[in-house]
């Protein structure tokens, strides 16, 4: 982002929130602290360059010392010195092998870019001694090796300072010729054929012969003799690659970045002769339009050096000079005067160049290539343009600057795309920034970057143009530290407003960001924005980082500004009550709501008259936009009438109230609710409803009402087919709506609701809740929930039914789970809102008669574990059935605590418990947190909550807030205590059960570790043990059909048996937990889940620790499992039994015991069952167990 890329100056910047942490955390750092590792690290290097693994951990290890100081690589400048002489001494030795000097290498170019190779140059020696061993090395390198570029990148950048000593080459060369024989080259032509070779590879050392080139062709005898043959062997190869393949991409890089360097570094004199001609060769290329931005980039660099060597390298006295950059030089007075007296001398002076000084007819086609590679569509090419453009009109003559910056105003254009605009903002702000944009323009610029802050142009589904704001933030930043404030005070409203909206109300974070930290800069720099300081308090850099808080708090603060006021409502509704993104036009909604109060006669006089056009316009996101804000700030006016005792209408027009009316006849009329466009009418205009209802709008037995409500009658009805990310919305404003309407327009005098429109309504929802259509149940459910008091008055016992009804039949056939979701939390809304009273009727209120059904129905849907191809979405449900019973328990507790029975306390604590033992995290927090709010309740205090004591106990009350229920290791250690209390073991063992036997590794490691704590303090304890196997027992014997639990109930014993937990029943011959153990996984040998059988056969082979008979039906179950139908069941089974059989050696006869293992581990039991049969069979003789026929027709064993 160009603001975020601003290299005169980082005051001011506004990087990322991330970026700004990152900082924060990386910038601790105060000195080299691994100086001594990193000394030991290089001298190790002749001991490790020969393992190659140990060689690439040395690198690595250094790679990552090295790049802690990316950020500040300026610490590392005390150490650089002995680090690179320490490898320069490697790489010099005679005796280094060439694995040594290579490694070195690389050590040195890691130095070299992290501390970049500007500085690193200067630390390589450049003595004439250097020269000869450097190009001799380099002479030997392969260009083609991909493994040891770094040697060859490092080498031409030592090359390149060798090429500045201060004596002529031709004296290093010695006696080139012996007898008439030439032996060798002059180093001049050595050097130059390594920098043409090395201009045309494919990787990074092309970039270093590039600086060699620059240093090399710069030298006084070099140019003399090479550069015209250089420049034309260079535009040779410019014109012969076409550019089509990667590899002539990389050749003309090289090149052309040889060029750009060579025009930077060299002197004017020498290569203006040149300029014109490389000038027309970059014309004839056209890279302008190549497809490779990394050309179109190096072009326009190019172009711009050439355009500064055709014009003398002076400083413009016209440019505007604000003053000097030292605070302290601008307090001082003598200084400021010594300065303006030298400036207007010089300027005397170069006004008198400027009328001897001709520009070449060149500069004019430099000009228009850069103003081109402003309108280019890479941010890279853009931004080097721009810096082009403000070097060359640096040295241009006043006029035809301001030719320039006209050029560069056409940018500006509604016709150009939204790369021009960036390069624009851009160019400008570079203009700027070096004074060349003169006070005079600024009535012609400020309009143009105030349009730039709020561009934003549709592109389909999107939007482009958040760098063009970003580019325009940077602008402003700039023009604060360019101009004087006088210079800038005219267009301090405009800027000042502009700035707030972009930081405020922009989509793009970065774009808030940038425009609040230009807005920081213009207060501090200029000190006439008003209220300044006040705004950038509640505006800086962190707090507009969320939108929301923008929009609704932000906003409202800065509006409290009169100058900034109607700048902000109005750009609201000129430019996002009608924005391609819904969330941005609803928030916007908003906050012309909160801002209302701060204009109102504006909003009822200019800005509703505005929507109500709009909101019945032919633009679908802009007639979106207006409804909702016609809806909002009506509502905000009432709240402004109430104040003073005056309702909505006298403050807004009866033309407005009768359009208001209006809105849904037309769209009705139109036929603008089908449709795509009617994913958006619908909700809107039941946002409309919802808020003329609560203005209390005169509109009482008004035909619009019956309108108003088939609208939502008819949404309700057709909620499918609408896109299914709009839906849950939908509903939501339908409801609210419905609400709202009902409240305000169906009650009568005597605060009782129309007999006729409550019949009508809950027997229509009603019926909806047996449709087949999903969403239409959901919306009836829904519709129900919200309904005022006065219309379920006397339909308690109606409703209630019906929401039951529905929930039962659905639930038994598995389908419509949003539904009951929906039907369970309307069921508590319905009972809240009708109160409860002991004696009253249980048609309308809850009361004695029917507490016990009502909370009877939402304990049974705690039991809804629906599952489909989305996971467990009964989960849903439960979740909403936990949250009515807290409601309702509360209200209950409240009001009428007589009502609530010991049972009904009991099973909801009881529920609860399993819940937040069970393995969703999301629902297992849902449920700790409602059991520690009902135990903890002090008003109103839950009565008959069983082992209240012990459980304030184990959850004291800061539990409340420090226990995190989602962390399977805090959440378990606290639930596996409630085993320790009759009342709560079985539903918690419940619980427990399935996340003990569950998949997820954390959730299964903490629950087990939880649960073996718990069972390891009753280990020795036979009641407690005993007690706990019985409930155990009666778990399996309830869920044994039960999948969900079964398989993760069987998990679990195995564990169990694994750790010996019952090791007191095992010393009883034919213990009964053993024996019902064993008839309860019998009937599960017969299932085709793999999964569940495998879990039974770890149980077999963890009850095989029991003595007495027992043991010889544990072995029949196994052995039977060995010619089970499924190989894997056989396989996994003769590897149990193997397992078991080295554990528990008393199981079969030591005699035979060895053959047993052998026949176990070497057959192979994933073979056809015929082959297996007689191997099973022969176990059967060894174990003592009778052979198990086979089913079918009798066969001989």
């Amino acid at each position: 982002m160009a603001f975020m890329e601003a290299e005169n100056d980082n005051t001011g910047g506004g990087e990322e929130e991330e970026e700004a942490d990152a900082i924060v955390k990386t910038c601790v750092l105060g000195g080299f602290s691994e100086s001594g590792e990193t000394k030991t690290l290089i001298s190790s290097l002749p001991e490790v360059h020969g393992d190659q693994r140990a060689r690439e951990g040395a690198m690595e290890k250094f790679r990552v010392i090295m790049d802690r100081y990316q950020e500040q690589p300026h610490l590392l400048d005390p150490h650089l010195e002995w680090m690179t002489k320490m490898l320069l001494d490697f790489t010099r030795s005679e005796n280094s092998p060439a694995s040594l000097v290579h490694l070195s290498f690389k050590f040195l170019y890691v130095i070299c870019k992290v501390r970049s190779y500007k500085v690193f140059m200067q630390l390589l020696p450049h003595e004439v001694a250097d020269v000869h061993p450097v190009l001799e090395l380099i002479s030997r390198q392969d260009p083609e090796d991909l493994e040891t570029w770094e040697t060859r990148y490092i080498l031409l950048l030592w090359l390149s300072m060798g090429c500045l000593i201060p004596f002529d080459l031709y004296r290093l060369d010695g006696h080139l010729e012996s007898e008439g024989v030439r032996i060798r080259e002059p180093i001049m032509e050595r050097i130059l054929t390594v920098a043409k070779t090395y201009l045309l590879v494919g990787d990074s050392p092309r970039n270093a012969a590039s600086v060699l080139v620059s240093k090399f062709m710069t030298r006084p005898d070099v140019k003399q003799k090479c550069l015209g043959d250089f420049l034309d062997w260079s535009l040779a190869a410019v014109s012969r690659t076409n550019a089509q393949s990667m590899r002539e991409i990389m050749e003309l890089d090289g090149v052309l970045q040889s060029l750009a360097k060579l025009f930077k570094h060299g002197k004017r004199d020498d290569l203006l002769q040149y300029a014109p001609v490389v000038l027309r060769c970059l014309e004839q290329k056209r890279l302008s339009e190549s497809s490779e931005a990394k050309l179109r980039k190096i072009n326009v660099k190019l172009i711009q050096r050439l355009g500064l060597t055709f014009l003398k390298p002076r400083l413009a006295a016209w440019r505007y000079q604000r003053g000097s950059r030292s605070l302290t030089a601008n307090l001082t007075a003598t200084h400021a005067a010594g300065a303006a007296g030298a400036a207007a001398a010089a300027e005397k002076e170069m006004q008198e160049e400027d009328e001897d000084y001709d520009i070449p007819e060149e500069v004019e086609t430099v000009i228009e290539d850069l103003l081109i590679g402003l309108k280019d569509k890479e941010t890279v090419v853009r931004w080097s343009a721009a810096k082009g453009i403000g070097r060359v009109t640096g040295r241009l003559p006043k006029e035809l600057a301001d030719d320039v910056v006209g050029s560069v105003l056409d940018c500006f254009s509604f016709q150009e795309t939204d790369n021009a605009w960036h390069g624009g903002c851009l160019a400008l702000a570079e203009l700027g920034r070096r004074g060349l944009l003169l006070p005079s323009r600024l009535t012609d610029v400020v309009p143009l970057i105030i349009k730039s802050l709020t561009y934003d142009e549709k592109r389909g589904a999107c939007s482009v143009g958040s760098n063009v704001r970003d580019a325009a933030c940077y602008v402003c930043w700039s023009f604060s530290r360019a101009y004087e404030p006088k210079e800038l005070q005219p267009f301090v409203t405009q800027i000042a407003s502009a700035m707030l909206i972009t930081a405020v109300f922009d989509r793009n974070v970065n774009c808030r960001r940038a425009a609040s930290a230009a807005f920081q800069e213009n207060v501090g720099r200029q000190g006439t924005f008003p209220h300044g300081i006040d705004i950038l308090t509640a505006a800086d850099y962190f707090s507009v980082g969320k939108i929301s808080n923008c929009y609704l708090n932000i906003s409202v603060y800065i509006a409290s500004f009169p100058e900034y006021t109607k700048s902000m409502i109005d750009h609201l509704i000129s430019r996002k009550i009608n924005h391609w993104d819904s969330a941005i036009r609803e928030l916007a909604t908003k906050a012309l709501h909160n801002l209302t109060p701060q204009a109102p006669d504006y909003m009822a006089t200019t800005v509703l008259p505005q929507l109500l056009t709009t909101a019945v316009g032919v633009d679908l996101h802009g007639r979106h936009g207006a409804i909702l804000a016609c809806g909002e700030i009506t509502h905000a006016l009432y709240k402004v009438a109430l104040q003073t005792n005056r309702t909505v209408v006298d403050i807004i027009s009866p033309e407005c109230v009768d359009a208001l009316k209006n809105i849904h006849n037309v769209l009705h009329e139109r036929k603008q609710y089908r449709g795509f466009g009617g994913g958006l009418m619908r909700p809107a205009i039941c946002s409309l409803i919802e808020k003329l209802s609560l203005s209390k709008m005169p509109f009482k037995s008004d035909p619009i009402i019956s309108g108003w409500q088939w609208i939502i009658d008819d949404t309700i009805k057709n909620l499918h087919l609408f896109s299914s990310g709009r839906k849950g919305g939908i509903i939501d404003d339908v409801v609210t709506a419905l609400s709202a309407l009902c409240e305000e327009y169906y009650q009568d005098e005597t605060n009782q609701a129309d007999a006729e429109i409550q019949d009508a309504l809950i027997s229509q929802y009603l019926e909806g809740l047996n449709s087949s259509l999903l969403l239409t149940r959901c919306g009836s459910a829904r519709a129900l929930g919200c309904l005022p008091r006065f219309m379920i008055h006397n339909k308690l016992k109606q409703v209630f039914e019906g929401l039951q009804h529905m929930c039962a039949v659905s639930q038994k056939e598995g389908k419509f789970t949003e539904a009951r979701r929906d039907a369970v939390a309307s069921v508590a809304q319905v009972f809240l809102k009708a109160g409860v009273r002991p004696d009253g009727g249980p048609d309308s209120v809850l009361c004695s008669e029917n507490i016990a059904e009502v909370m009877g129905f939402l304990l049974s849907s705690l039991n809804d574990y629906t599952s489909d191809s989305r996971g467990d979405v009964g989960a849903w449900v439960r979740k909403a059935a936990m949250t009515s019973l807290k409601d309702l328990t509360l209200m209950v507790a409240s009001s009428a605590p007589e009502i609530l029975s010991s049972n009904l306390v009991k099973s909801t604590m009881c529920c609860l418990a399993q819940q937040a033992a069970e393995k969703i995290d999301h629902y297992r927090a849902h449920a700790g947190n409602i059991f520690l709010l009902l135990l903890h309740s002090t008003q109103p205090v839950v009565p008959h909550i069983p082992h209240k004591e012990e459980l304030l106990n184990i959850f004291p009350v800061e539990t409340i807030t420090s226990l995190n229920w989602n962390a399977p290791s805090q959440a378990f250690k606290y639930i596996a205590q409630l085993l320790g209390l009759p009342e709560y073991q079985y539903h918690t063992l419940l619980g427990l059960s399935v996340s003990v036997g569950g998949i997820t590794e954390s959730t299964v490691h903490h629950s087990s570790q939880s649960l073996f704590v718990f069972l390891k303090g009753i280990q020795n304890d036979r009641d407690a043990l005993t007690q706990f196997a019985q409930t155990l027992l009666r778990i399996f014997r309830d869920n044994r059909h039960n999948d969900r639990v079964s398989v993760s109930l069987l998990k679990m014993l195995s564990q169990m048996l694994a750790n010996n937990i019952f090791e007191i029943f095992t010393k009883e011959e034919d213990h009964w937990v053993c024996l019902e153990l064993l008839d309860l996984c019998k009937e599960f040998r017969r299932s085709k889940d793999v999964n569940k059988l495998c879990a039974c056969i770890d149980v077999f082979c963890g009850l095989i620790q029991f003595q007495g008979d027992v043991r010889k039906k544990v072995l029949s179950q196994l052995l039977l499992m060995l010619c089970h139908s499924f190989p894997v069941i056989r396989k996994a089974t003769s590897s149990k039994m193997y397992e078991m059989l080295l554990t528990y050696d008393d199981v079969t006869d030591p005699d035979v015991l060895d053959d047993v293992m052998t026949l176990l581990s070497d057959t192979e039991w994933d073979k056809n069952i015929t082959e297996v049969r007689p191997h099973r069979n022969q176990l059967c003789d060894w174990l003592g167990v009778p052979r198990k026929q086979p089913a079918g027709p009798p066969q001989v064993s």
